[in-house]
């Protein structure tokens, strides 16, 4: 958690009515950082952005900007800025004159608009189309705008309601690319509200995943992925595959747990507590599993037998029966060796690494009032 955050939610609560969206949310997103927000739809995310725009205000609780509390400060009073989901570009406006749009009320004079608009048009790339019009720009292009006229304001932080969803996937993985890029080069604090997990994953420093109003785990990209603290988080962020287990102790080096296939695994001590003896969920990523062709060995392995398969270009998503295993294991093979050439009904070897699994605690139940 950031020392000095530039951002700080304390014990914040939402209501619309008997509805409740926030509860007790708590978090710090530091100067300069490019924060997600995840999770499904209806999580809260989205009124989470909006409490710190104040586009919402929170039915209890604080959120600090820059030290300073913003409850009861209107949107155009804060540090902050909102690139919404859908651009809202004037169309009879040029791309100047979108970009400039919000400065009319600073009343910077004509040199320093200019000026201004010319600065935020270049850090966005676009200070060749600043006479275009809105209604002849393409998506990606609109999507920039909506960046410059936000960044144009110069606020502390920049908020980002899923702005590259009504994109193409080729032209969103380029603009997650360029966002990330702007970001560093501007230097503010970026909070971004997805669904998606890998776009999460790809630009932020720092994720925080929510269900039912509430805050699951905030972690980097790479430890929220490696190990997530639950079984919601795990299946949310990329699949899992989940096996039920009994904990047989404690060592120096971990916790046991005893699972079905998998014999005895020794896995890292949870935060917390579980008893011995009491049950457990281990969980391991279906591309950390990998087949075995011909005479290959591996210190770890399994039989099964292949129950689907799904072609994705470059490797091939597999269900493979275990027996003793109630549901198929999910695996992700390369191509490389003719994963994709495989039968339904193939007998096949599969090995696994046991430091590759992780112990999951059960989700805390979702307190929602309706």
């Amino acid at each position: 958690m950031p020392d000095t955050p530039m951002i700080a939610i304390d014990r914040v609560n939402k209501f619309y009515g008997i509805y409740k969206a926030l509860s007790d949310v708590s978090l710090n997103i530091g100067a300069g950082e490019f924060f997600a927000l995840l999770g499904p739809s209806g999580c809260g995310k989205t009124t989470l952005l909006r409490s710190i725009a104040g586009f919402d205000n929170p039915s209890s609780g604080d959120i600090r900007i820059d030290g300073h509390s913003a409850i009861g400060v209107p949107p155009n009073l804060r540090p902050t800025n909102m690139v919404f989901q859908s651009y809202a570009i004037f169309p009879h406006l040029n791309v100047e004159e979108n970009v400039a749009y919000g400065l009319k009320r600073l009343k910077l004079g004509a040199d320093e608009e200019r000026r201004r608009v010319g600065a935020a048009l270049e850090q966005v790339r676009l200070g060749h189309l600043g006479k275009r019009r809105g209604h002849e720009l393409s998506g990606g292009q609109r999507q920039r705008v909506a960046l410059a006229r936000a960044l144009v304001l110069r606020p502390k932080v920049l908020l980002l309601d899923e702005p590259l969803s009504a994109l193409d996937k080729k032209l969103r993985e380029e603009m997650q690319a360029e966002l990330r890029s702007l970001q560093r080069a501007v230097g503010i604090t970026f909070v971004l509200v997805t669904h998606d997990q890998y776009e999460a994953l790809a630009l932020s420093d720092r994720i925080a995943v929510m269900f039912g109003g509430r805050i699951a785990q905030v972690a980097t990209p790479k430890e929220i992925y490696q190990h997530p603290r639950t079984k919601s988080v795990a299946d949310f962020l990329g699949g899992m595959n989940f096996l039920s287990g009994r904990t047989l102790g404690q060592t120096a080096s971990g916790l046991t747990v005893e699972t079905e296939k998998f014999g005895t695994l020794t896995l890292s001590l949870p935060e917390e507590r579980i008893e011995v003896g009491a049950r457990a969920t281990v969980g391991i990523r279906p591309e950390r599993l990998r087949l075995l062709w011909d005479d290959e060995r591996a210190p770890h392995e399994l039989t099964g037998k292949v129950v689907n398969r799904a072609y994705f270009g470059e490797t091939t998503h597999l269900l493979v029966g275990v027996e003793g295993l109630e549901k198929p294991l999910s695996m992700i093979e390369t191509n490389t060796h003719g994963a994709d050439d495989l039968p339904i009904g193939a007998d096949i070897r599969l090995a696994y690494d046991p430091e590759a699994f992780v112990l999951l605690a059960d989700d805390p139940p979702v307190e929602r009032v309706h």
